[in-house]
C-alpha cells in the first residue's frame, strides 16, 4: 500500500519547495511525525498532500478532514491561530473523537498556513511525550515555516499554477536530500550479523525490510518468506491485535516497547521495539530472565494494560456509535453504563449538571438512591464544596475515600471509594460533570485518565445533542398545542370526540388539524385539513389556515366559497405549500350537511344501527395550487343518532396497502364498534396507532354524533 502513496507523477517546484520546507521544520523542531496539508478547490476540505513519519493507515483515516469538523488542523485553519496540545488528556478534552482513534502519547502542534488575508492549508507536527514544549523558538519557526508555505501557494497561484493537493499523500523520507555512504552500511550490517542476538528492520507499515541470519532462525522461518511481509501476518503466532498494538505505539508515541511470544515449539522469544526514523527496530532473543521457571513473561501491568487499551479503544467506538442514535440524558447514561463502566472495572455512573448554580445528579447508572437523594440535597443546601472544586475545568482523580471525601463530603456513608470526576463542555462552555465510581481504590493510570477524557468528550457531545432535542420536542409540542383548538365546543344535540397523534420522526411538529365552529342555535361546522410538511412552516401555514376558515365561516358563507376564499389566502402566504381541506355544515335544526372538499380524503357517516356511508363531494383542487379553484358543495341527510367520522391520511395510509382498501377497513372498523361512547370509540379507532415507535405522519380525527 506505500508503493500506492509514493507511485505518483513527480511533484512540480513548487510542490517540492513545500516538501523542503516540511522536511526542514520537522528536524529543526525535533518533531518526529509532521504532515502538510492543502485546502480543496472548494474551500471545505484539508487534504493531506505530504506526510512523513506516519503509517499508511493512519495517514489514509486522517487524508481528508472537513474544515468544520473537531480536528485540530481545521481548528487552526478556522480560528487562524496555533493549536497547541502538550499530552493526550489535552488532547482528549478538546478533541475526544481524535484521541480515541490515536489512544497513543505525544504532544502535537498544528499550524494555519496563510499568506495575506488568504487561507492556504495548515501544517502538523508531533513529537513524542515529555520532548517537547512550546518554546518561544519552537513557535517561530513553525509560524515562519507556515508563512513560508503560505508564500509559495500564493505566488504558484498568482502565476495561474497553484499547487494543487494529491490525491494520496506523498510519503516523505528524513533522509530527502542527504547522501548516504555505502560502505558505511555494508559495515553495520557486517557488525549486525556477527552478533548472536537476531535483529531486523520493520518499515512504518510494519513490513519486515531487513532481517539477521540469527533473527530468521530464532523466527522458525527463511528470510525469503518474511522479507516484504508484515511480522503478524508472516508468523501467525505474532498475529494479535496486542503484538500489533506494541508496534503501533513504537511508531507513533516513539517509546520503545516490549513483549515475549512464544513460538508454536513452545521457546518463548523477547522482542525489544526501538523507533528508528523510517520505521522500528527489532531485537530478538531467547527469554533467559524469566520471573517464572523457564520464561521472560511481560510484566503483568504492563500486559493488562496492552490489553485494556485494545478492548478499550474497540468499546469506545462502539459507544461513539450508539451515542449518535441516543435522544434522552438517560439512554444515554445507561450506553455508557453498560458499555464503559465493564471496561474500566467501575460499578457507577452518574451525570451532574447545574441546577441553579449547584450539582445535582440528572441520571445515574449503578448508583444507590439514597446516595443521589443525599448528594442532591447536600449541593442544594448550598454547602461548601457543592460548586465544586475551584478547577472544575479540568478531570479530577480520587484514588481512595480519604482524598474523596476532602471534596465531596456526602460520601461518608457511600460505598464510593474512588471516582473520576470528568467535566462534561461543549464549545468551551461547561454545564455538567461525568462521575465514574468504584466501590474500592483504584489507581489511575496515565493512559486511563486520557481515554475517560476522551470519554468526557463523547458524553459531552451526545449529552448536548439530547438537550438540543428535549428543548426541540418541548418547543413543537408547545406550538404544535397552541395551534390546535384546546377546547371544542359545546353544540346542542351534538356529541364531540377529537384525537391527535404527532409524528415519531423530526420535531413532531406536523400539518394536520381538526375544528369545530358554533354558528348559531342548532348550527355548526366541522373542518379537518392537513398541510404538507412536517416543520414549523407547516405548523404555521396551518394555525393560518385554521384562523382564515374561522372568519370566512363566521360571515355566512357556504362551504364552496370558504373554502375558495382560504385557497387565495394560502397562496398569497405561503407560494409552494398545499394543503386538504374537508368543511362541512350542520344544520341539527333540519338535519342536513353542506359538504365541499378541496383534495381530502372522504368522510364516512355511520347511520344508527345501518351501514356506514362515504361521503364524497366533487373533488376539488388542494389549496394553494389555482387562486381560480372553484369548490362545489354536496349535501347529504344526517339522521338522527349517526356518526360523522373525518380523519387526515395518517390514520390509514399503509405501505403496500390501497388507499381505498384502507378506507374501507376504517368503515367496517367504525361500524363494528360505532355503539359505544364516542370518547371510548375515538380511543378505539385511533389506539392500533397510538403504541406504534415510528409514526411517519401525524394523525388528526375528529367524531360527531347527531343525538335523537
Amino acid at each position: 500500500m506505500r508503493q500506492e502513496f509514493e507511485a505518483m507523477a513527480a511533484p512540480g517546484p513548487e510542490a517540492r519547495q513545500l516538501h523542503d520546507l516540511l522536511v526542514a521544520v520537522i528536524n529543526a523542531t525535533g518533531a518526529h511525525l509532521g504532515a502538510l496539508y492543502l485546502l480543496d478547490e472548494d474551500q471545505k476540505l484539508l487534504l493531506m498532500d505530504a506526510e512523513q513519519g506516519f503509517p499508511i493507515t493512519i495517514a489514509r483515516a486522517w487524508s481528508r478532514v472537513r474544515v468544520n469538523g473537531p480536528v485540530p488542523v481545521a481548528v487552526a485553519l478556522r480560528e487562524r491561530r496555533l493549536v497547541w496540545l502538550a499530552n493526550q488528556e489535552e488532547l482528549a478534552r478538546g478533541f475526544p473523537g481524535a484521541a480515541l482513534a490515536l489512544p497513543y502519547h505525544f504532544s502535537m502542534a498544528a499550524a494555519p498556513i496563510r499568506a495575506g488575508d488568504a487561507d492556504w492549508g495548515a501544517l502538523l507536527l508531533a513529537w513524542p511525550p515529555g520532548q517537547a514544549e512550546l518554546t518561544g523558538e519552537r513557535r517561530q519557526l513553525i509560524e515562519r515555516t507556515c508563512h513560508r508555505m503560505g508564500t509559495v501557494l500564493s505566488d504558484a497561484a498568482g502565476r495561474g499554477q497553484p499547487v494543487k493537493p494529491h490525491v494520496r499523500p506523498r510519503v516523505i523520507s528524513p533522509y530527502r536530500g542527504r547522501k548516504i555512504d555505502p560502505d558505511a552500511g555494508m559495515a553495520a550490517l557486517d557488525c549486525l550479523n556477527g552478533l548472536p542476538e537476531g535483529y531486523l528492520a520493520l518499515d512504518l507499515e510494519g513490513r519486515i525490510t531487513f532481517l539477521t541470519p540469527p533473527a530468521a532462525e530464532l523466527l522458525g522461518d527463511s528470510p525469503s518468506r518474511l522479507l516484504g511481509r508484515r511480522a503478524w501476518e508472516a508468523l501467525p503466532w505474532l498475529n494479535t491485535p496486542e503484538y500489533e498494538d506494541h508496534y503501533r505505539a513504537a511508531v507513533i508515541s516513539r517509546e520503545t516497547t516490549s513483549y515475549t511470544a512464544r513460538r508454536p515449539s513452545g521457546q518463548w522469544l523477547a522482542f525489544q521495539l526501538y523507533p528508528a526514523p523510517l520505521g522500528i527496530s527489532v531485537r530478538v532473543t531467547p527469554s533467559t530472565m524469566a520471573r517464572d521457571p523457564g520464561h521472560l513473561m511481560p510484566d503483568p501491568v504492563v500486559a493488562d494494560s496492552r490489553r485494556t487499551a485494545s478492548s478499550t479503544l474497540h468499546s469506545m467506538l462502539q459507544l461513539a456509535s450508539s451515542l449518535s442514535r441516543a435522544a434522552t440524558v438517560q439512554e444515554i447514561v445507561d450506553l455508557v453504563g453498560d458499555q464503559v463502566l465493564p471496561v474500566f472495572t467501575a460499578q457507577s455512573l452518574s451525570v451532574l449538571s447545574s441546577d441553579d448554580g449547584r450539582l445535582v445528579v440528572l441520571g445515574s447508572h449503578g448508583s444507590d438512591p439514597e446516595s443521589i437523594k443525599r448528594f442532591n440535597d447536600w449541593s442544594r443546601a448550598g454547602r461548601p464544596g457543592a460548586k465544586g472544586p475551584e478547577n472544575a475545568a479540568e478531570p479530577r482523580f480520587y484514588a481512595s475515600r480519604r482524598e474523596l471525601r476532602e471534596v465531596y463530603p456526602p460520601v461518608v456513608d457511600d460505598p464510593t471509594a474512588a471516582c473520576a470526576v470528568l467535566p462534561l463542555a461543549t464549545q468551551g462552555r461547561p454545564f455538567g460533570e461525568l462521575v465514574i465510581g468504584y466501590d474500592r481504590p483504584h489507581h489511575f493510570t496515565q493512559d486511563e485518565r486520557a481515554t475517560l477524557t476522551s470519554l468526557a468528550g463523547l458524553v459531552a457531545q451526545a449529552l448536548d445533542r439530547a438537550k438540543l432535542y428535549d428543548a426541540k420536542h418541548r418547543l413543537a409540542q408547545s406550538l404544535q398545542e397552541s395551534l390546535l383548538p384546546r377546547r371544542l365546543p359545546h353544540i346542542d344535540g351534538l356529541d364531540v370526540a377529537a384525537r391527535y397523534l404527532p409524528a415519531t420522526r423530526g420535531m413532531d411538529i406536523g400539518g394536520d388539524f381538526y375544528d369545530l365552529i358554533s354558528l348559531g342555535d342548532e348550527c355548526a361546522a366541522a373542518v379537518i385539513g392537513d398541510v404538507q410538511g412536517h416543520d414549523p412552516t407547516a405548523a404555521a401555514l396551518m394555525g393560518q389556515v385554521r384562523t382564515a376558515i374561522h372568519a370566512y365561516a363566521a360571515s355566512g358563507a357556504d362551504p364552496g366559497e370558504i373554502l375558495a376564499h382560504t385557497n387565495r389566502l394560502v397562496i398569497d402566504l405561503t407560494p409552494n405549500r398545499f394543503t386538504s381541506c374537508l368543511y362541512i355544515n350542520l344544520d341539527l335544526h333540519n338535519r342536513v350537511l353542506d359538504v365541499a372538499s378541496a383534495g381530502h380524503l372522504p368522510a364516512l357517516l355511520h347511520h344508527h344501527g345501518g351501514a356506514t356511508q362515504l361521503i364524497e363531494p366533487p373533488p376539488g383542487l388542494l389549496l394553494g395550487i389555482d387562486p381560480h379553484a372553484e369548490y362545489e358543495t354536496l349535501q347529504v341527510a344526517l339522521p338522527p343518532g349517526s356518526t360523522l367520522a373525518l380523519y387526515t391520511d395518517g390514520l390509514v395510509e399503509a405501505p403496500g396497502v390501497l388507499l381505498d382498501d384502507a378506507i374501507a377497513d376504517l368503515s367496517r372498523h367504525l361500524a363494528g364498534l360505532a355503539r359505544r361512547p364516542l370518547q371510548e370509540l375515538a380511543d378505539a379507532l385511533i389506539a392500533p396507532l397510538s403504541n406504534v415507535d415510528q409514526r411517519l405522519d401525524d394523525i388528526a380525527l375528529l367524531l360527531l354524533r347527531s343525538l335523537p
